[in-house]
């Protein structure tokens, strides 16, 4: 999201709090010229009566350090544990700061702390930045509320937006639903919406992992059992078909199941029948089957490890969950919510995300979709202070030795006229991409020998991730003395 579009919500509001009326005056001046609103306030007990009156709405306050009466930072306290204000961000300034008092800030909740004399770029970054992620929060916040009673996922792209309509129309239905799409999507989680706004929602909604039970268990664990079918069949056990009588059956990872067993599902599904292993006895059941597979069921077919006939009878209703590359929109708005859940989950105070870790986060591949983003931005959490920065988060696995996080894995093939064969130029002897890595070794290990080979010095002087360096060096195998 860039700077304007974060800000065209409504005019933002920022009070400025300082007992100088001169800095007052300053920052007043600095902030209408970008289009805010401002008020005002020359101690921090006019401050909070400010923030606490719902007539005039605060997006972020810019509190001096030292006011006379109640301090800034007492200030800030009493903001983060009012319930009408602690979600407004609070900037702290200072004209005589210590380490101690920024650390202090920050820990209660400030969204940035910088000293005297004021810059102007950098008052306007932090309140933009500061605003941006107050409503980024704000988002997650209604979405969640409003999204999980739904369909327990977010997001506001495209290709969500169209699966959310998608749901809502097949979940009054009684129509089976084949639900595709790569691992990590959240295809259980479709089953379980598609499950909860249907007529059926009351009724038991079980999940069977297809993959995970032993070929030869499958037919006893869908359909039950009759005491000594088997060996080791103790007593008689009902199958996940009775079971889930009058609800719905979620068949997980149904392209690993038995050719046998898909035969009886068959059954099942056409006649709303099923038989337990070592019993002649027919028990009807009204179940509505969702299933779902992360492989192409029609090659499948094609080469006779899936049924064709069970093939149509669950395909009614196809329904693709798009992998998180296709919906990068969204990463923002999920990384916010797995740190909020994660943090409610383990008794932590809430973290607040800088800006650039959305940045990154965006230009990953991830894979793995959204478990594996949420499995980044965990450990993120788990290994930032009271700021997730970017330097919180875990390398990533997926990024080849020459590729840095700016490059597109698509570039090329988004130019075919590089596919085609070109002329021979008299006298070149290196393809562009061994002259491009040729050259970029030669820089670095200038770049290097410059910063008397300070790793973390020459990634800044590079303009790459310190990680990203690690990982170019490595490729490259560069060693110290090189020339």
């Amino acid at each position: 999201m860039t700077e304007a579009s974060a800000l065209t919500e409504a005019v933002p509001s920022v009070l400025v709090v300082d007992d100088e009326k001169n800095i007052r005056r300053t920052l007043s001046m600095v902030l209408t010229g970008e289009g805010f609103k401002v008020l005002e306030a020359d101690s921090a007990e006019r401050a909070l009566e400010v923030l606490s009156d719902p007539e005039q709405p605060v997006d972020v306050a810019i509190f001096d350090l030292k006011l006379p009466g109640m301090s800034g930072l007492q200030a800030l306290e009493k903001v983060r544990a009012d319930e009408a204000t602690k979600h407004i961000p609070v900037v702290v300034v200072s004209g005589h700061a210590t380490v101690h008092d920024a650390v202090l800030a920050i820990k209660l909740g400030a969204s940035d702390f910088f000293e005297k004399p004021l810059s102007r770029e950098r008052v306007l970054v932090s309140v933009q930045n500061a605003i941006r992620t107050a409503r980024l929060s704000r988002t997650v916040e209604r979405m969640r509320a409003e999204l999980e009673a739904r369909y327990e996922m977010i997001g506001t792209s495209a290709p969500i937006q169209k699966l959310f309509a998608e749901i809502d129309k097949v979940a009054p239905t009684k129509a089976s639903v084949l639900i595709t799409g790569e691992s990590g999507t959240g295809k259980e989680l479709v089953s379980r919406a598609i499950h909860r706004l249907s007529p059926r929602k009351d009724a038991p909604f079980i999940k069977v992992n297809c993959a995970a039970i032993p070929r030869e268990l499958i037919e006893s664990e869908l359909f039950g059992h009759e005491r000594g079918s088997f060996t080791g069949a103790q007593g008689r056990k009902r199958g996940f078909f009775e079971q889930a009588h009058g609800g719905t059956l979620f068949l997980d990872e149904i392209g690993d199941m038995d050719l046998t067993a898909q035969a009886k599902v068959l059954r099942a599904l056409q006649n709303g029948e099923v038989v337990r292993v070592g019993s002649e006895h027919v028990i009807h059941v009204d179940v509505r089957v969702l299933a779902a597979t992360n492989k192409d069921l029609s090659k499948e077919v094609q080469s006779g490890t899936f049924r064709e006939d069970l093939f149509f009878r669950l395909d009614v209703f196809p329904m693709r969950v798009p992998a998180l590359r296709e919906r990068r929109l969204d990463v923002p708005l999920l990384a916010a919510a797995f740190v909020s859940s994660f943090c409610q989950e383990n008794g932590l105070r809430e973290k607040k995300i800088d800006p650039g870790v959305f940045e990154a986060l965006q230009r990953r591949k991830f894979p793995g979709n959204v478990r594996e983003l949420k499995n980044v931005v965990e450990r993120a959490a788990i290994l930032s202070s009271d700021v997730i920065t970017v330097a919180d988060l875990p390398e990533d696995p997926h990024l080849s030795p020459f590729e840095d996080e700016h490059e597109s894995e698509a570039e090329d093939s988004m130019h075919p006229s590089l596919t085609t064969p070109l002329p021979k130029v008299p006298g070149a002897q290196l393809t562009l991409r061994e002259f491009r890595e040729g050259a970029e070794r030669t820089y670095i290990v200038d770049t290097l020998k410059a910063l008397d080979w300070n790793i973390s010095k020459a990634a800044v002087v590079l303009g790459v991730e310190r990680t990203n360096l690690h990982k170019k060096i490595r490729a490259y195998g560069i060693k110290r003395g090189d020339a």
